[in-house]
C-alpha cells in the first residue's frame, strides 16, 4: 500500500507535465495571432490591387510581406499574402530563457473572406521581405488659384460660360483632374474632381459664378461619400443643405 502511495504523486506529476504546452507551441500561436491581426487590418470590401494590399500589409507592425499572389481582391479567390510574423513565450518550468519563433502564414484578402479568418500555416519563401514604393499621390485641387482666377460678374451683369471655360483651361490642370462646367438660369457651375475608389470620400472642388457673387468651396465629407451626390456640377449650381 505504501508503495502505491509513493507512486501516485509521481504519476500525477508526469501527467501534469504532459499537458503543459510547449513554449514553442505557445510562441507559434502568438505568431499566428499576429498574422490574424494582419488579416483584420486588411479586411474590407473595397477593391484593391495586389500592390495595394501588399503595401498595406507591409505597413503593419510586426509583419513582413514575403509574397503576394493574385491580381486584385475582386478577381477569382482574391489575393493571398504570405506574411512572416514572430511570437514569444516563456515557461519557467522548462525554459532557461524566452523562446521566440518566426513563422509564415497565408492571409486571404477577398470580399469572400470572413472576419478574423484563420491564416494558413505555410513554409516561408526564400529571400528577403518584399518592399513597396509609396503610393502615387493624387493631384492637389487648386482651391486658391480657382478662387483667384474665376471671373467676377457685377450685379445685373451676365455670366459668360465661355469665359469660365477659358479660365479653367488656363489653369493647366493635372490630367487626372476631371472638370465639368454647366450653365443654368444665368449662373455657371464648376466641378473639379479626382477619381475616387468608390468607398472613401471623393476629392472635389465646387464653384459657382453668379451675378454679384463668385463662390468656391469643398463639400462636406458626408456629401462627398459615394452615392451622396456632393461631387457633382448640380451641387455646384444648387448646393445641398449642410448636414445636421
Amino acid at each position: 500500500m505504501r508503495r502505491l502511495l509513493l507512486i501516485a504523486p509521481l504519476l500525477l506529476f508526469t501527467v501534469g507535465c504532459g499537458v503543459v504546452p510547449s513554449s514553442e507551441g505557445e510562441a507559434t500561436d502568438a505568431a499566428r495571432e499576429a498574422a490574424r491581426h494582419a488579416g483584420e487590418v486588411l479586411y474590407g470590401q473595397r477593391p484593391r490591387t495586389a500592390e495595394e494590399v501588399g503595401r498595406s500589409a507591409s505597413g503593419i507592425d510586426g509583419v513582413e510581406v514575403m509574397r503576394v499572389m493574385g491580381t486584385s481582391t475582386h478577381d477569382g479567390d482574391g489575393i493571398d499574402v504570405i506574411v512572416r510574423t514572430s511570437g514569444s513565450a516563456y515557461n519557467e518550468w522548462s525554459d532557461a530563457q524566452e523562446v521566440t519563433v518566426r513563422r509564415c502564414f497565408a492571409v486571404r484578402v477577398s470580399p469572400k473572406s470572413e472576419w478574423r479568418e484563420d491564416p494558413r500555416d505555410v513554409d516561408c519563401p526564400e529571400g528577403p521581405p518584399l518592399t513597396f514604393a509609396p503610393p502615387p499621390q493624387p493631384p492637389q485641387l487648386p482651391y486658391e488659384k480657382l478662387r483667384a482666377k474665376l471671373p467676377r460678374v457685377p450685379e445685373g451683369g451676365r455670366v459668360d460660360e465661355t469665359e469660365v471655360r477659358r479660365t479653367l483651361a488656363a489653369l493647366d490642370l493635372d490630367p487626372a483632374i476631371h472638370t465639368q462646367v454647366k450653365a443654368d438660369d444665368g449662373r455657371v457651375g464648376v466641378l473639379l474632381s479626382v477619381k475616387g475608389n468608390g468607398f472613401d470620400p471623393q476629392d472635389c472642388l465646387l464653384a459657382r459664378v453668379s451675378p454679384g457673387a463668385t463662390e468656391v468651396w469643398v463639400p462636406s465629407r458626408i456629401q462627398r461619400m459615394p452615392g451622396e451626390g456632393g461631387c457633382s456640377v448640380a451641387n455646384a449650381l444648387d448646393p445641398m443643405p449642410a448636414p445636421h
